[in-house]
């Protein structure tokens, strides 16, 4: 139940010409502890439950545990959640042995695009295509849970 990612800034709209999957994710937060988060998300026709634990002190690593809901269920505890969804389009690329998840953001935080890779290790080597930019594993603005509480629009 451990996750293991490294985030990216992206550069430009290059990755979508090799993303094999797309949809579109609607998410909000039941809670936003730092110690840990509950997720509520409806990505494409299903939908989620999902508790995340504090990361490590590189931020690479946290506890994740993930549970398929029903829509209707994840619409209704949506209504319930702390103020400000996140609303994004999920483009999937593989690159190698890895596939890339990249969020291009609407609403509050449009114009921010980030790239997630989930990995076996910390060190694990991967490789990174062109588009990708400056690494921001570990800077908690680009959490979705903080994104929701302060949007990109509000950084400058």
């Amino acid at each position: 139940m451990q996750e293991i990612e490294r985030k990216f800034l992206v550069k430009d709209n290059a990755f979508k010409t090799q993303a094999h999957t797309k949809y579109r994710i609607v998410q909000g937060f039941l809670n936003t502890h730092p110690a840990r988060t509950v997720r509520v998300r409806i990505k494409g026709d299903k939908a989620f439950m999902t508790v995340k634990g504090k990361g490590n002190e590189t931020g690479t690593t946290r506890f994740e545990w993930e549970k398929e809901i029903l829509v209707s269920d994840a619409e209704a505890l949506l209504l319930i959640c702390e103020k400000g969804q996140i609303d994004k389009i999920r483009y999937e690329i593989n690159v190698e042995n890895h596939t890339y998840e990249v969020d291009e953001f609407f609403g509050d935080n449009k114009g921010l695009i980030v790239a997630e890779i989930e990995l076996t290790d910390e060190n694990e080597a991967f490789v990174k295509p062109d588009w990708l930019g400056e690494e921001v594993t570990g800077d908690v603005r680009f959490y979705n849970s903080q994104l929701s509480k302060k949007p990109f629009c509000e950084w400058v």
